[in-house]
C-alpha cells in the first residue's frame, strides 16, 4: 500500500538469547546485588537471582529458543527453584511476559507494551507494594509507562526501548531516598533510607538487558 510506513518489530523466533544475556548480567552482578540487599535485607538477593537465572541459562544452552519459550523456561525455574519473595515475583513477571507473546511471530511495539503491562500486573497481583514503597515496582512501573508514552508520542520502537531503560534506571535510583514499606526492610523504618533497593536494582538490570537485546534484533516489516 502506498504511503504505508514500515513498522519495526522484534522477531519472537530465535530471540531467546535475550534471556541468556539477562542471566549473564545478573550473574555478573551477583555480589553487588547481595551487598545492596545485605544493608537492609537478608543479603541473599544476588545469590538467589544468580542461581535462578543461571539455571535457566543452562536449560536454554544449545537451544534456539524463541523469546516466549525462554521467558517460560526462566519463569519455571524462578517459580520452582528459588526461595524468598523474589522468585515468585519475577516468576510471575516472566510467566505473563511469555503468555503475552505466545503465538506471535512478530512482536510489534503495541504487543511489547502490552507484555510489559501484563508482567507488571502479574507482580502486583501477588504483592501489596505500590510505587514509592522501595521495591522493584519503583523501577518497573516508570519503565512500562515510559515505553507506552514514547510509542504514543509517535516515536520509534527503538526510542521507546531506550526510554524504558532510562526510566527503569531513574526509578532504581529514586529508591535511595525512599523508606521501605514492604518486606524485611520495612522493619528498619527510617534506617532503610539512603540505600538502593535490591529488587529495583535487579529489575533495572533485567529491563536494560531486555531493551538492549530487543533493540539489536529489531527488523522492519
Amino acid at each position: 500500500m502506498t504511503g504505508e510506513t514500515t513498522m519495526q518489530h522484534l522477531p519472537n523466533a530465535g530471540s531467546g538469547g535475550i534471556v541468556t544475556a539477562m542471566a549473564e548480567r545478573i550473574v555478573a552482578n551477583k555480589a553487588y546485588l547481595s551487598e545492596i540487599d545485605g544493608k537492609i535485607g537478608d543479603g541473599d538477593h544476588g545469590v538467589n537471582m544468580a542461581k535462578g537465572f543461571g539455571m535457566a541459562a543452562e536449560r536454554l544452552a544449545g537451544k534456539d529458543a524463541s523469546l516466549g519459550q525462554a521467558f517460560a523456561a526462566l519463569s519455571e525455574v524462578l517459580m520452582g527453584e528459588i526461595g524468598g519473595s523474589m522468585g515468585p515475583l519475577y516468576g510471575m513477571m516472566f510467566t505473563e511476559f511469555s503468555d503475552a507473546i505466545e503465538g506471535k511471530d512478530a512482536i510489534d511495539p503495541q504487543t511489547f507494551g502490552a507484555m510489559l503491562r501484563a508482567g507488571l500486573e502479574g507482580v502486583q497481583s501477588i504483592g501489596s507494594a505500590k510505587l514509592g514503597d522501595k521495591t522493584m515496582l519503583d523501577a518497573f512501573i516508570p519503565a512500562s509507562e515510559a515505553f507506552d508514552a514514547t510509542i504514543e508520542s509517535g516515536a520509534s520502537f527503538a526510542d521507546a526501548l531506550a526510554a524504558m531503560e532510562s526510566a527503569a534506571e531513574t526509578g532504581r535510583d529514586s529508591t535511595i531516598d525512599l523508606v521501605a514499606k514492604i518486606g524485611r526492610a520495612a522493619r528498619l523504618g527510617e534506617r532503610s533510607r539512603g540505600v538502593l533497593d535490591a529488587g529495583a536494582t535487579s529489575c533495572a538490570l533485567i529491563l536494560k538487558t531486555l531493551g538492549e537485546g530487543a533493540a539489536s534484533r529489531l527488523t522492519d516489516g
